[in-house]
C-alpha cells in the first residue's frame, strides 16, 4: 500500500494540489486546489481502489425534484457521480479508480471532471443546498 500512497502523493503534487493533511497508515489524503474549485477533497488509497469523495452540500428538505436533477446531471459527469451518504442527507461527488494501473493522466481526468462539475454546476448546487 505504501507504494500506491507514494505514487498518489507524487501525482497530486505534480498536478499542483495542496495536501492539507495525510495519513499514510490509513492511506488517506485531504487536498485542495483553489483554482479548480476543489476544497477538502478526500482521497483514500484503499487497495485495490482509490476513492475520491468531495462533500458538496446537505439536503435540508427532501425533494424529489432535487434528487431528479442530480440523477439527470449524473449522466453528464465524465468521471464520478453524485452519491448520498449512509444517512441520505449529504450529497457527495464520488469517483473510484483502480490503484494497480493508476497513472497520472487517469487521476487528472477524474480531478478535472470534478473541477468541471464545480464550475458548470455550482449555481445549481448552491440552490439545492438552500432548499
Amino acid at each position: 500500500m505504501n507504494d500506491h500512497f507514494e505514487k498518489v502523493r507524487s501525482y497530486l503534487l505534480d498536478l499542483e494540489f495542496d495536501i492539507l493533511q495525510e495519513n499514510e497508515e490509513d492511506g488517506v489524503f485531504w487536498v485542495n486546489n483553489e483554482e479548480a474549485g476543489i476544497h477538502n477533497l478526500v482521497i483514500g488509497c484503499l487497495d485495490p481502489i482509490l476513492v475520491m469523495e468531495q462533500y458538496l452540500f446537505e439536503i435540508k428538505n427532501e425533494s424529489m425534484e432535487v434528487y431528479r436533477q442530480l440523477l439527470i446531471k449524473n449522466r453528464d459527469i465524465i468521471h464520478g457521480a453524485f452519491v448520498l451518504d449512509e444517512a441520505g442527507k449529504k450529497v457527495i461527488f464520488r469517483d473510484t479508480l483502480q490503484l494497480e494501473n493508476l497513472d497520472m493522466n487517469e487521476l487528472e481526468g477524474s480531478l478535472n471532471s470534478l473541477s468541471l462539475l464545480m464550475s458548470e454546476y455550482s449555481d445549481e448546487l448552491i440552490k439545492f443546498s438552500k432548499n
